[in-house]
């Protein structure tokens, strides 16, 4: 482990690795931050949507009452382009997502019309006037019906319902493998939504000072969303202004261009007062924007140690009805064709993947893109590969793990691992987990009649991707340098202005850490502002792990622009040369004297007659851009373990113990990752045994409250137990990684391989499908009696050289 940076003559350090208490956190726990729904303004309309009641249907009319003349709107009333998200990708079809509703609908709660009233109660009552006539049309609810489709497209346009298909192929020729071992394995991931404390949340208003529309949305991405706004509301992008205030929470929901943000946004321009729009938690389940549904049919080639020698895989998405902007559908394929093959180490890949339309909320990113639907399906491939071999399951893995002497690695996919050592973080989650005294005490009845289930996991997670990446995904909108303003203020405080926006990642601290590790500024006296097009330089945004890596990268850039400057004026106060002098603790010394910075900044601002002839005309104020040395990521890494109790009378599972080691490079603030880890793995909880969205055949929702939609609550997560690794990136500052999603990728894979460790003492079917409700599981169980009865009338079979695992079709 790499040692952490002292602080200068003994002070209690504040910089990179300190264990500084996050800024932010004052204000939320004294309920003083400010989100949308806080937000009051004279004028302030509420808007609410008439959403469809049906998944697929031509729009025959739709009839306003006169008195809602002024007050209510359909897409015929608003003067502004859809929203169209194109891409270069060679088989993408693109689909123009209407703001509201235009010729037919495509999904259950596809806004049709809105309205406006003083609250949001009148709202309501007004769009329930409105009529519309439907001529229902066929639903394709599954992604194997939109493949059927002969007609009645999803897009009436497109020549299939598929929105793209890509094929990765390096190597492959299983035939000259001889392979002895070969397993084929199926698993599916259910639909969930995102559910962030705060759903989507938007106000827009006319500042006539300025002559500019001001959106104030619960955003990610502000830079990107002025961008998109202005492109469909046609105005130059100096007429529109995007904050984004305090944000509860987001994981990629909040990273694209909402339909409701360009409806609120054209209200504002039109009629020059302030809109807001604030989703319901009903709006959220129904129709807010869907995740994680995918589905694996793969064939693993591995020799009689388990040694993996090729993959191949089909991989089908279900995208929904829409694109969105700016990342377009073709991400999500995208990041699973290319990480399919794990932390692995074998030369011969063969993927394709079908991203289908349906008529469902479109698809948008979640923490983790992609990688906990990859991660889920090649580690329980790993653990089939061993059980076929007669191995553990970490042996098998520490067989095929990418060593720490072959980085920097460029796998079969084309990702380029930067460092680490993935076997090492596995062999200390068994320490932690300890596997032999786990195997011990299967060995051993419980006294509760339960059965115990160990099961493990190790991932890779591709962070801070940069232009060479998006490039090659498609993307309408792609990253480069993110830029960082650091100006020293009048009384030697520090502003920080980046375009990245924080929504629960501990920015305000971590940037103003990385501020003190070089200029030696308190971080009580940094001040970091973000979230305000207005005010601070130009970025995508927060997404893909990337804001401490990027803007952080900026902040450090342009604070070591800053350094030499400042030596120079202090050098000039204290008499001696600037070689004679340093910049530490936040003032400038030569031997035991010295010069604060707040001397400093008066010198510049106030008496400029104690400035060295030639100090730099720049001042103590400089933008800076800055991105990674290689800008094909740097790659995080963890390895899971947990031990389980499954309970053979209810179908319940409990997590008896769960570890986690992860290596983010060096960590600007252990705390803030260990806070984003514990968040990360209990929505990875959510995924692996509650949260699902089903659909009827008919396209309807069936989990439209918290009645139905199953979260994991503060008894459902169990005590978390992590350590850490720090092996730093050579490709960015102080080494650091991004690190935001990977607590959600792996627990999936390893909840089902702990509980498929059970199931496989019983000669059960194992449990492939997400989420694993006790239902599944009692059905595994059940049919597990089905078969010991059946053992004991007949001879057990012998095993093919080729096995084909059961599946769970519940």
């Amino acid at each position: 482990m790499q040692d952490k940076p002292q602080a200068p003559d003994g002070a209690k350090s504040q910089g990179v690795g300190a264990r500084v208490p996050r800024k932010e956190d004052a204000r939320h726990l004294m309920g003083k931050g400010q989100f949308v729904g806080d937000m009051s303004m004279p004028g302030l309309c509420e808007v609410a949507f008439l959403r469809s009641p049906l998944a697929h249907a031509r729009i025959g009319g739709i009839r306003i009452p006169e008195s809602l003349n002024g007050r209510a709107f359909t897409r015929e009333h608003m003067q502004v382009l859809d929203i169209v998200a194109d891409s270069t990708l060679p088989t993408y079809q693109r689909s123009a997502q209407p703001p509201l509703a235009r010729g037919k609908v495509r999904f259950v709660g596809e806004p049709v019309a809105m309205a406006f009233a003083p609250t949001r109660a009148e709202a309501e009552d007004l769009v329930e006037e409105i009529g519309v006539d439907y001529d229902e049309l066929p639903v394709y609810a599954t992604a194997e019906a939109a493949l059927a489709a002969q007609g009645d497209l999803v897009h009436e346009e497109w020549r299939d319902n598929l929105f793209v298909t890509l094929k990765a192929e390096r190597n492959f020729d299983p035939e000259s493998l001889d392979a002895p071992v070969v397993v084929r394995r199926r698993v599916e991931l259910a639909r969930q939504c995102m559910v962030p404390m705060e759903g989507k949340a938007v106000l827009a208003y006319w500042d006539h000072r300025e002559d500019q529309l001001v959106v104030v949305s619960a955003t990610q991405v502000p830079h990107m969303i002025r961008t998109g706004l202005a492109q469909c509301l046609e105005l130059d992008q100096a007429k529109v202004r995007v904050i984004s205030p305090d944000v509860g929470g987001a994981f990629g929901y909040k990273c694209v261009m909402q339909q409701e943000e360009l409806c609120v946004a054209w209200l504002a321009k039109t009629y020059k007062r302030p809109f807001r729009y604030l989703e319901d938690r009903r709006e959220h389940l129904i129709a807010g924007a869907n995740t994680r549904e995918h589905n694996y049919e793969m064939t693993a080639y591995a020799d009689r140690d388990g040694r993996l020698l090729a993959l191949d895989a089909h991989i089908v998405i279900d995208g929904g009805a829409y694109s969105v902007w700016p990342f377009t559908i073709g991400l999500e394929p995208g990041q699973a064709t290319g990480n399919l093959p794990g932390p692995y180490d074998f030369q011969s890949y063969r993927c394709l993947t079908q991203c289908v339309a349906t008529n469902k909320p479109g698809f948008v990113p979640y923490r983790g893109v992609a990688r906990t639907g990859v991660c889920f399906a090649i580690e329980l491939m790993m653990d089939a590969i061993a059980h076929e071999v007669g191995r553990e399951p970490w042996e098998v893995r520490m067989l095929n793990l990418v060593k720490p002497e072959q980085m920097p690695y460029v796998n079969v996919a084309n990702k380029h691992f930067d460092s680490g050592d993935y076997p090492a973080s596995l062999r200390r989650a068994l320490e932690m987990i300890d596997a032999s005294a786990v195997r011990q005490r299967q060995a051993r009845a419980e006294a509760d009649g339960r059965l115990i289930g160990l099961g493990v996991a190790t991932y890779t997670e591709q962070s801070a991707h940069g232009t060479s990446v998006f490039a090659a995904w498609g993307t309408p909108v792609i990253p480069g340098y993110d830029q960082a303003a650091v100006k020293v203020t009048p009384d030697g405080g520090l502003e920080v202005r980046v375009g990245v926006h924080s929504h629960g990642q501990g920015m305000e601290t971590t940037f103003a850490q990385i501020a003190n590790e070089i200029l030696g500024t308190d971080v009580a006296r940094v001040k970091v502002m973000h979230g305000d097009t207005g005010q601070t330089p130009f970025s995508t945004g927060t997404y893909a792990s990337r804001s401490l890596v990027m803007s952080g990268g900026a902040v450090s850039q342009a604070c070591k622009r800053l350094a030499p400057r400042i030596v120079h004026i202090g050098a000039h106060m204290l008499s001696v040369e600037a070689s004679a002098a340093e910049l530490r603790g936040g003032a400038v010394w030569a031997g035991d004297r010295s010069v604060s910075l707040r001397e400093i900044a008066d010198a510049w601002y106030i008496n400029p007659h104690k400035l060295p002839p030639d100090a730099d005309i720049g001042g103590l104020e400089t933008t800076v851009g800055y991105k990674p040395k290689v800008d094909t990521g740097s790659f995080t890494y963890a390895s899971h373990a947990a031990v389980v109790a499954v309970d053979p009378g209810t179908g319940a599972v409990e997590i008896l113990d769960y570890v986690a080691v992860e290596d983010c490079g060096t960590m600007i603030n252990p705390m803030v990752v260990e806070g984003q880890t514990f968040g990360g793995i209990a929505q990875g909880l959510g995924t692996a045994l509650y949260e699902e969205t089903p659909y009827d055949e008919n396209g309807q929702p069936l989990a439209s409250t918290f009645a139905d939609y199953v979260m994991p609550g503060a008894t459902e997560v169990p005590n978390i137990r992590i350590d850490h690794f720090e092996t730093p990136s050579p490709h960015t500052e102080f080494g650091a990684k991004g690190m935001g999603e990977g607590g959600a990728i792996a627990p999936p894979a390893v909840i089902y391989n702990a509980v498929n460790d059970v199931l496989r003492r019983l000669h059960a079917p194992l449990v492939q499908r997400t989420p694993l409700t006790p239902r599944r599981l009692m059905h595994a169980l059940a049919q597990a009696g089905m078969a010991q009865a059946e053992s004991q009338a007949k001879p057990a079979p012998t095993p093919a050289p080729v096995r084909e695992l059961a599946e769970d079709r519940l």
